[in-house]
């Protein structure tokens, strides 16, 4: 008895983890010139993979991976920074420098 309790809790565990993937899943659809899926069905696009569904995106799959995307700017900070020092003397309308 214990264990048919152990494994059906463990099952609604996985069901209840794997809910949120599940509901928010991008189905894209794909388009092909063939169509070998059952009637209702088409090629849909799920994480990459072509397999038959109903898609719940409006755009494909393919120009979903052609739209550019604007990368975010990272600015680095700086904490400290060494202030080149010339040795030379390079006085102005002369040719060369002196050390």
């Amino acid at each position: 008895m214990r264990i048919k309790t152990a494994l059906m809790a463990g099952f609604g565990l996985m069901i209840v983890g794997a809910a949120p993937a599940l509901a928010d899943a991008k189905i894209y659809p794909y388009h092909a010139s063939a169509n070998h899926c059952p009637a209702g069905l088409q090629p849909v696009t799920i994480s990459g993979v072509i397999c038959c569904g109903t898609p719940n995106q409006g755009m494909s799959y393919q120009s979903v991976m052609m739209h550019p995307v604007k990368k975010k700017k990272v600015h680095k900070r700086h904490t400290h920074r060494v202030r080149a020092v010339s040795t030379y003397d390079c006085p102005i309308g002369t040719k060369g420098c002196s050390n």
